[in-house]
């Protein structure tokens, strides 16, 4: 009776079978993934402080302010509402930083710094195609960057939640640092941030320039969201008489100015309205019989983050299908196993 030879392992049976891309890229980045973890973590405690005990003190403190009844000495707690104030700028500020640490680490290790020391030419000697070596540096990242971003902001739109209406002083949600730090549209920046540094590392392949240039290439993609985001949405329109003076409206203003008796609109020269003879005779000569203001109210908070974020991911897809065109064209669209020409 003939003995059944040992069973061979699975990389014995297939010693060409592709290594564990995901499992070996974490390793890699192993420090860059423990900085990322250690900054969520130490940020969202300090979210939780802000919108937990440091609210609760801010809050009571104006309470405090308010039974003074203008009082020209008035007892309160001040330093518990400068606290809020700082630990409120602070943490916005390094949520909004987030897209650009993203941008600049992709841009110096995720693939620059594979493609100069020739490690990602190896790889694809190793019956790994370049095309599934890019597509885990990119979705594996994006997915630790979506969850960390997406806690940050939803903690910041909490804490700064908490202190609305309670906390005079508190931001609106039209401010641009609150609006961008705690809306959705900070994940989509952060994703589009990841996609800049892939791509500016396939093109330049060099770790510090392309650190440089990704920030420098995030710092414009974020301007073209921001200029472009007032126009995203249908915007409320309000208008006044000059004997009422320009309207009032809380909200995200897009433009403002007067109106003539055609109906035409003109910018504001901003003399001062018709209290003063010289500014009367200038509103006079434009023919302005009134003000406008256009602007989105609160109503319009989701709508303007919703079709931001859309706008934000859209501009994502394009630089990661680039990112795949400029690969294929440096590799000659080398099949999974071949050889790969010098990038």
């Amino acid at each position: 009776m003939t003995a059944l030879a040992p069973t061979a392992s699975a990389d014995s049976r297939h010693p060409s079978a592709p290594p564990r891309l995901t499992r070996w890229l974490l390793r890699l980045h192993r420090p860059a993934l423990c900085v990322w973890a250690g900054a969520v973590i130490v940020l969202s405690a300090a979210l939780l402080w802000l919108g937990g005990p440091l609210t609760d003190a801010a809050g009571a403190a104006w309470e405090q302010y308010d039974a003074c009844g203008g009082a020209p000495t008035c007892v309160y707690d001040q330093p518990s509402i400068i606290r809020y104030k700082d630990v409120y700028s602070v943490t916005t500020f390094a949520v909004l930083a987030a897209p650009f640490l993203v941008a600049a680490w992709a841009g110096a290790t995720l693939t620059s710094r594979e493609l100069e020391t020739g490690t990602a030419q190896l790889t694809w000697t190793q019956s790994v195609s370049p095309v599934r070596w890019l597509t885990v540096r990119l979705a594996a990242p994006a997915g630790v960057v979506a969850a960390g971003t997406g806690l940050l902001v939803t903690l910041h739109h909490l804490a700064w939640s908490a202190g609305e209406g309670r906390i005079l002083t508190a931001k609106s949600w039209s401010d641009s640092p609150t609006f961008y730090a705690g809306g959705i549209v900070t994940v989509a920046l952060a994703l589009l941030g990841l996609a800049i540094g892939v791509l500016v590392g396939l093109l330049w392949r060099r770790s510090l320039p392309a650190l440089i240039a990704s920030v420098v290439a995030t710092v414009g993609a974020f301007t073209v969201v921001n200029l472009a985001l007032p126009h995203l949405w249908p915007s409320v329109t309000r208008v006044s008489s000059r004997t009422k003076g320009a309207p009032s409206g809380g909200g995200l203003s897009v433009d403002y100015g007067i109106l003539t008796s055609t109906g035409a609109r003109l910018p504001d020269p901003y003399c001062g309205g018709d209290v003063f003879p010289d500014c009367r005779a200038a509103y006079d000569k434009l023919d302005a019989v009134g003000y406008y203001h256009e602007y989105h109210p609160l109503s319009h908070y989701w709508p303007l983050q919703l079709t931001a974020t859309a706008l934000t991911l859209a501009i994502g897809a394009l630089l990661v299908l680039a990112a795949f065109r400029v690969l294929r064209s440096r590799t000659g669209g080398v099949p999974r196993g071949g050889r790969t020409t010098a990038v």
